[in-house]
């Protein structure tokens, strides 16, 4: 059979079959984050099946987000090869085999592997690729289409907790967790639906062949495991082809937005572990609390689409990278103002602001890395920025822990969280503001018409004093006065 065509777009459509991928991505985010966050009301169950405390229990949910983002450059990295429908089946299917795995659990370390290791493997085949694909369709509207695909958290988490609860009251938590093992398989339809596409950036940044040394596919001499000559030459095309991918490590700006990336993960994760216990501690009753991570999750919806939508608009569009560490450093001014918040009707605008924001910056995290690497080096990039969540998320609820088991108060634990995300959105600022001092500087010195210091190839340094015009290509030539040699 003939391989089908592809279109070779000159620039992401912004619509079409780019809000099937939206969808798609939208249930990507339900399968994945959603059910993450939904182990949380199993936490009970397992406490009182297997008699374990609540520290060992908890590290069910550190292991699954940890391994989830630990994990996602090998996601980047298996849909960049084979492909995005590839790597996001085969994520569905291994996270429903640990699910389904799960449901047999004899033992805690069983969980760990299974309900810990294999599902959040399995997520993190799925969850950089598929959010990687929204911003190769998108280019206009493309915080519009992150901010509803990214609302999936948000609206699964609203949907599936009662629902969770009500099938472990009718089916037990083993019943429960088989129920999710089928349901998590949709993330195979979700992957049929990621249709690649090649953008003529992607032609462009292709290697460039010799044609003299290029060789038919049916000239190829079979494989052998006696063949030093393929390995010779396949290990340089590697190093080159792992060279272009990751080549983005080694810009000023992604290093410090991935910088920035590690203080903003350590403050946002706490929240979640301890606003409900926060609240019981000051006197809320238990239904008040959950009713708070209600309000979180739903307004975490309300951002991610408006903050998208408002992104996308003219006034805006270009400023994506200052709404994104506004949204960051006012969430670490909620955190700051928490401890003085001690009673319900204070604790609700808390969970409205926290939540609009926390959707507003997670809506734009793929916009800033797209604008700073590019679509082309999208995926691998966002592979390693959630890569970059997992050591954080891993480590702050215990730390915050520890402070509160300390100190007897919760306030050095949101503290610390809060002065982390604003320190992420002044590092962010900062940076910005001396890459816009360079560029007025070098602006400066091309307006600037007098002599310019230039180095020729073999080593000679020169000043540029004077412009002709080259009568035969119309082109300015300039003069190169040779002052000494190197």
């Amino acid at each position: 059979m003939a391989a089908p065509k592809r279109t070779l777009y000159i620039s992401p459509p912004d619509g079409g079959w780019g809000w099937m991928i939206v969808a798609g991505c939208f249930l990507v985010t339900i399968c994945t984050r959603a059910v993450t966050r939904c182990i949380s009301i199993f936490f009970v169950e397992f406490q009182t099946y297997f008699a374990q405390d609540y520290a060992q229990t908890a590290w069910i949910h550190s292991i699954v987000d940890c391994v989830t983002m630990l994990c996602a450059p090998l996601g980047s990295v298996i849909s960049n090869y084979l492909s995005c429908q590839v790597g996001i089946m085969l994520g569905g299917l291994l996270a429903s085999t640990g699910l389904i795995l799960s449901s047999f659990a004899t033992s805690l370390k069983h969980l760990y592997l299974t309900l810990g290791v294999l599902t959040g493997l399995g997520f993190a085949l799925c969850y950089s690729p598929a959010i990687a694909m929204v911003g190769k369709y998108f280019n206009k509207r493309r915080a519009l289409a992150y901010g509803i695909a990214m609302s999936g958290s948000g609206i699964g988490t609203f949907i599936l907790a009662p629902v969770v609860q009500l099938l472990i009251e009718q089916f037990s938590w083993r019943g429960a967790l088989l129920i999710l093992g089928g349901f998590v398989l949709n993330l195979c339809v979700c992957g049929a639906l990621m249709r690649p596409i090649t953008l003529k950036e992607d032609h462009k940044n292709l290697p460039e062949q010799d044609p003299v040394s290029k060789t038919p596919k049916d000239d190829l001499p079979p494989l052998s495991l006696c063949s030093p000559l393929l390995k010779e030459c396949a290990q340089p095309c590697l190093c080159c082809s792992l060279q272009q991918e990751y080549g983005f490590l080694l810009i000023a700006d992604f290093v410090v937005f991935a910088t920035s990336i590690l203080f903003m993960a350590y403050g946002c994760s706490p929240l979640f572990v301890y606003l409900v216990p926060y609240a019981l501690s000051v006197g809320v009753s238990h239904q008040q609390a959950a009713f708070l991570m209600s309000i979180l999750g739903v307004i975490n919806i309300v951002g991610n689409v408006t903050f998208g939508w408002l992104t996308d608009r003219r006034c805006l569009k270009n400023s994506r990278y200052i709404c994104y560490l506004f949204a960051v450093g006012l969430d670490g001014l909620c955190y700051l103002f928490l401890p003085m918040l001690q009673s319900f009707p204070l604790l609700v605008p808390f969970s409205c602001t926290f939540g609009y924001f926390d959707g507003a910056y997670v809506t734009l995290i793929p916009v800033v890395t797209a604008e700073v690497v590019g679509t082309t080096s999208l995926s691998s990039a966002l592979g390693v920025v959630y890569f970059l969540h997992a050591v954080p998320y891993l480590v702050s609820p215990p730390i915050a822990g520890w402070l509160v088991d300390t100190t007897g108060s919760y306030t050095a634990a949101f503290l610390l969280c809060g002065f982390s995300m604003i320190f992420s959105s002044i590092l962010l600022s900062f940076a910005r503001l001396l890459k816009k001092m360079k560029t007025s500087q070098v602006q400066s010195l091309d307006e600037d018409p007098g002599p310019k210091l230039q180095l020729w190839p073999n080593g000679t340094v020169a000043y540029s004093v004077a412009g002709e015009l080259d009568q035969k290509d119309g082109d300015l030539m300039t003069t190169r006065v040779p002052i000494y040699n190197t």
